[in-house]
């Protein structure tokens, strides 16, 4: 790769140390990894407290087709939108991870002019951050191999053991595999690997306070059970110090630019269909020291991302956001009003009608949240004015401003009037409220789920899930909040049940609590949380020349 990255014929990056100093940071907090990315010392937190925060923005989305909807995109557009305004803005996002980078997106930085940069970097192996998760992950795996092979001091039952291993790639061949084969190998027994934005350690990284704080946190991850059923948590295994040891730079915040030049903050980046979704509360807490408006994003559609954002990071770090701006795409609609993928980009108000339901849903759940919802349309050069036309007015008869942003050609310049509207709404009072208490049951937490989000009429246990639950309850873990694994692409947990649905029974396959992290997984349908690779991934079409020049990452 060139050390001099062009964005374009006219546009080069800024050095890290200028895009610091925008934000009045001490030099010596700052870490450059490179000239164009840094790390922020966690000692600046310290530093920022006198501050007061800035405006909250979260950034959700419609439920997406398999090619995304720009969420990323907006997010960026609507920070460099409101610093084209004069605002102290920054824009806080999560890391990508090379399983979709690799498979069906090819990257994760934005797109068009509304982009992080330097974007090879950020999509590749960055500052490190991911590797170090895994790495962490996959110690704790290795002490708790290497225990049972030197005697098993803890009566640990292998069959009982429920941490996996991570490979921050998409490979459906290492869903489930036996380890320990042969001699000298270990003890042979079933394992598994999930993918290092689904893991634990991803999600204990991004929910982490502090240096301390994350120790705690990974020390009581649960591992396995003895044979005589009393929980071992990796603190037994005397390993959390270790894992520590990997993350004492992973745990920093991110720091890099937009194209326009504009501050942004990268750090975590677990998936919201399998994962909490959110980026670290270290930089969505230093973000609003920093600036007087923070834009951040949550994965996937609202009822996963937005979700997870509110119930389990909000609960936890004390946050509330000011502003939820609904993402939405024509072209999302039109396929949630069942038009055929390879037609998505022939206008048909027909077809988007049919889809619009979608949206009302996400509209009416934002609102059970906060007072300040807004919806944005990202632009495709597909659009016709009559479809643009019939979204809005459909919209703004639900009682919802709505505006139209062209960031993906047109940069901060095409989200202004958005930006605009985002900058009324925050300074008028907001109101937020999460949707349950610690106090209710898990199955009363699944059930508020099931019904004020995802529209089902009852819930299904299978047996697996019931016994989970019972043994989750038994070790004092209710009061935690819940994450629900499920289909990204549907309200429901059947990929095909597309649109607005209702009147359908959701079924719970199992629980798994993260103690470490502090919420109760509830795997719903047929979620993987190790995906696999499609027919035409993205790294068929990759590549790199003489010069170091990368072809077909975005």
């Amino acid at each position: 790769m060139k050390t001099d990255i062009e964005i374009s014929n006219e546009t080069k990056l800024l050095p890290i140390m200028e895009v610091a100093n925008m934000l009045e940071i001490d030099p010596s907090f700052v870490e450059p990894y490179g000239h164009y990315m840094a790390k922020l010392d966690l000692a600046i937190m310290e530093e920022e407290k006198k501050r007061e925060n800035g405006h909250l923005i979260l950034v959700t989305s419609i439920n997406p087709t398999p090619f995304g909807e720009g969420k990323t995109t907006m997010s960026i557009g609507i920070d460099d939108a409101l610093c084209k305004l004069g605002k102290n803005s920054i824009v806080v996002l999560r890391e990508p991870s090379l399983g979709p980078v690799f498979g069906i997106k090819g990257g994760a930085t934005g797109g068009g002019y509304s982009q992080v940069a330097p974007m090879e970097n950020i999509n590749l192996h960055f500052t490190g951050d991911m590797h170090a998760i895994t790495s962490a992950n996959n110690l704790l795996c290795a002490a708790l191999d290497n225990h049972l092979f030197q005697g098993n001091e803890l009566n640990i039952d292998p069959n009982t053991i429920v941490f996996p291993r991570a490979l921050d790639m998409n490979d459906r061949s290492l869903r489930h595999i036996t380890i320990g084969e042969g001699k000298n190998s270990g003890i042979e027994r079933k394992d598994s690997f999930v993918i290092t934005v689904a893991t634990e350690i991803m999600a204990i990284l991004c929910l982490a306070e502090n240096l301390e704080d994350l120790k705690e946190k990974l020390g009581n991850i649960l591992v396995a059970y003895t044979y005589d059923e009393k929980p071992i948590y990796a603190r037994d295994l005397k390993v959390a110090g270790a894992m520590t040891v990997l993350l004492k730079d992973a745990i920093k915040p991110n720091l890099v630019q937009t194209l326009e030049h504009h501050p942004a903050i990268i750090h975590g980046g677990p998936f919201a269909n399998i994962a909490h979704g959110c980026n670290s509360i270290i930089a969505t807490k230093l973000g609003l020291k920093l600036g007087d408006y923070v834009v951040t994003e949550a994965g996937f559609g609202a009822d996963l991302g937005a979700e997870k954002f509110f119930d389990i990071k909000c609960r936890k770090a004390g946050l509330k956001p000011d502003v939820v701006v609904v993402n939405a795409t024509i072209r999302s609609l039109k396929y949630n009003g069942h038009m055929p993928k390879e037609d998505l980009k022939t206008p048909s108000v027909d077809y988007l009608k049919a889809g619009m339901d979608n949206i009302r849903v996400h509209i009416e759940n934002m609102k059970k949240y906060s007072n300040h919802v807004i919806v944005c349309i990202n632009q495709f050069h597909t659009d016709s004015e009559e479809e643009i036309k019939a979204l809005k007015e459909y919209v703004r008869g639900l009682g919802v401003p709505c505006e139209v942003s062209e960031t993906f050609r047109k940069g901060g310049e095409g989200a202004t009037s958005l930006a605009k509207e985002i900058i009324k709404l925050c300074e008028e009072p907001s109101q937020f409220q999460l949707l349950y208490e610690d106090q209710l049951s898990i199955t009363d937490k699944i059930a508020l789920l099931a019904h004020e989000i995802y529209r089902a009429e009852d819930v299904h246990y299978e047996e697996e899930a019931l016994k989970s639950l019972r043994k989750i309850e038994e070790m004092g873990y209710s009061h935690l909040p819940i994450c629900v694994a499920k289909t990204q692409y549907s309200l429901s947990d059947d990929p095909k049940k597309i649109g607005e649905v209702s009147g359908y029974s959701l079924t719970v396959r199992d629980l798994k609590v993260c103690s470490g992290a502090g919420f109760i997984v509830v795997y719903m349908g047929s979620i993987m949380t190790m995906p696999g690779l499609g027919k035409n991934p993205a790294y068929l079409h990759m590549d790199i020349d003489q010069n170091g020049i990368i072809t077909g990452l975005f």
